[in-house]
């Protein structure tokens, strides 16, 4: 049997069960029971009629379909993907399913098509690849996007708290030094505590906000200073204090993970080094003398 047939069979009966397990893997009777029972009573929401799904003008017939043969976890692994990466205006969850639908069933017809052109298990191989690669493509930019998300909260966590300490040691209350650094921001963490502050008037309690905040950014290090706040809050502790420590502590690890990037070059510049420049130098240096070698031999 040739290698060509026997990888398209091998890739259909891989395909075939995970089809079935996303068409059938929907949430059990009792689970949808108890939604139904927790939405008893509730006034209907208001749908926009241009928006709705199945409108001519937008492809709500798509998303309906994706949400539908995309299975539970994977949708919520998707949403909290996208808490992390802070929820893109241009990303919703509906649009991620549909692309994580679309661009894999695009890319096997594209790799069909380049099969047919040039067969051969190379071929096969590399279709296979680029498909795999396409239906874990939203998992990776989500993923990418959170990263540098984190990133740039832990860089900018050090200066809010300082403007947060001196707001605090001026008079102010912690909730106002916090919507202080909130207002005169303008990085993603300002956008979180703006957020949180809104958490805290609807309803929520400060430490049911200030844990969302750690849950949705995802940083050790805010984390950490979330802990010592609820720790203050409960014990009694002076905020100024609290904040003066965590300030100065967010501030050496800073510096320390500076120091720790500039250690790293050293590292990172021998594999360019040994693979670009050094044989262009070996070549440079010892090319005239073998060939004065070869030359005198010969």
């Amino acid at each position: 049997m040739p290698p060509l047939i026997i990888l398209a069979i091998a890739a259909l009966s891989v395909s075939l069960p995970l089809l079935a397990w996303s068409v059938l893997a929907r949430p059990s009777r009792e689970r949808r029971q108890a939604l139904t029972n927790l939405r008893r009573g509730l006034p209907d929401p208001v749908v926009d009629p241009i928006n709705r799904p199945g409108h001519p003008g937008k492809s709500g017939g798509i998303r309906a379909l994706a949400r539908r043969l995309t299975p539970p976890r994977s949708a919520r692994l998707l949403d909290r993907l996208l808490v992390r990466a802070g929820r893109p205006a241009a990303w919703p969850l509906d649009r991620v399913l549909a692309a994580k639908l679309i661009v894999p069933l695009v890319a096997a017809a594209l790799g069909l098509l380049y099969i047919s052109g040039t067969p051969g298990s190379l071929s096969v191989l590399i279709a296979v690849v680029v498909t795999v690669v396409c239906y874990f493509l939203p998992e990776l930019l989500l993923q990418s996007r959170g990263q540098k998300r984190r990133e740039q909260i832990a860089l900018e966590l050090p200066d809010t708290l300082d403007q947060m300490t001196i707001a605090v040691e001026a008079g102010l209350s912690f909730d106002s030094a916090m919507t202080r650094a909130g207002q005169n921001g303008k990085g993603v963490l300002a956008e979180e505590l703006v957020r949180t502050l809104q958490d805290i008037r609807v309803g929520q309690s400060r430490r049911q906000a200030y844990d969302a905040l750690a849950l949705r950014t995802g940083v050790a290090d805010l984390r950490k200073f979330v802990r010592a706040i609820i720790q203050a809050d409960l014990y009694g502790i002076p905020i100024a204090d609290v904040l003066r420590t965590q300030a100065a502590e967010m501030r050496m690890k800073r510096r320390q993970r500076a120091e720790e990037k500039a250690m790293q070059i050293p590292v990172k510049v021998i594999f360019p080094l040994m693979l670009c420049i050094l044989p262009v130098l070996f070549i440079v240096l010892l090319g005239p003398a073998a060939m004065d070698i070869v030359a005198a031999f010969n």
